[in-house]
């Protein structure tokens, strides 16, 4: 019996020069901190040959236009030193964002439309080894009470050709640091209204706030497998951000809450998570 473990895997991550090119992911450099791992290694669109032998029976399927998938959780930090971007920072970067570090300061992540960014992901499952090369996706950002703060991640790629290969023993996660769980120690109320400091320390200001149960937010990309001949490419044609939330109100807030509902009122919505200056995480959505 082969002697294999599913918790024996690791994940290599680096983004993209070139897109759909490897850049070569090492553990040492480029080594991912990953929970629920859950890779699906061919995806394929099989083409029946359905054969006529004079006999019944089946044929067997082609394999056609294939591509890898993978899920998996990261923990939502900072990288430990204000300014410096986080170590799950190129994976934001393949599901539609843009990165910008202030030196000292902060680094923003803000959605972008177009010029998307992309990975090479390694993923060694005890002992195979499956690349996915022009990778991109989904995330699900996860700020519940009494839970850590996550990154859900979803990620297609290109196909490769997997191989047998020795699990790297040199990974090297110090770049991911320990988050707080959320809780009211650690986190602030939601801010309803609020405007978000475009520049020195992140901070929200004005606004009304509420005790909440924390956040939940879906990207909602649309990504898929797009084969061409002479070309194929992990597609992102649209994104429709979704989330929730559960506040505690008074009768008051409720009605008038509700009645913002029913008009389709926008309005912004803010939350900071984490008490160490370099660890913390703030959220803003400009219309909700």
């Amino acid at each position: 019996m082969a002697n294999r473990n599913v918790r024996d895997a690791i994940i290599l991550s680096k983004a993209e020069v070139t897109y759909g090119t490897d850049p070569t992911p090492t553990a040492a450099d480029n080594a991912l901190l990953v929970s629920n791992f859950v890779p699906t290694p061919l995806n394929a669109q099989n083409v029946n040959r359905d054969l006529i032998r004079g006999f019944l029976g089946g044929a067997e399927a082609l394999v056609g236009d294939r591509y890898i998938s993978a899920q998996y959780s990261v923990e939502a930090v900072g990288s430990g030193t204000a300014g410096d971007a986080p170590a799950w920072g190129p994976q934001l970067l393949a599901c539609g964002f843009a990165e910008t570090e202030t030196s000292s300061t902060r680094v923003d992540y803000t959605l972008v439309s177009d010029a998307f960014g992309s990975l090479t992901n390694y993923y060694h499952d005890s002992g195979v080894k499956h690349i996915s090369t022009g990778t991109r996706g989904n995330a699900e950002l996860m700020l519940q009470l009494g839970e850590r703060p996550m990154f859900n991640f979803t990620m297609l790629g290109l196909y490769n050709n997997e191989t047998a290969a020795s699990q790297p023993t040199d990974a090297v996660y110090t770049a991911f640091k320990t988050p707080q769980v959320v809780t009211n120690a650690n986190s602030q109320d939601i801010v309803l209204g609020c405007t978000h400091s475009t520049s020195g320390a992140p901070a929200l200001a004005s606004g009304t706030t509420y005790p909440s149960q924390g956040i939940r937010i879906n990207l909602g990309n649309t990504v898929n497998h797009l084969p061409l001949l002479g070309g194929e490419s992990i597609h992102m044609s649209q994104r429709e951000v979704t989330g929730s939330i559960t506040l505690d109100l008074t009768a008051a807030q409720e009605v008038t809450l509700m009645g913002n509902v029913r008009d389709a009122t926008l309005t912004s919505l803010g939350f900071v998570h984490g008490t160490v200056t370099g660890r913390k995480l703030l959220v803003f959505m400009p219309y909700v």
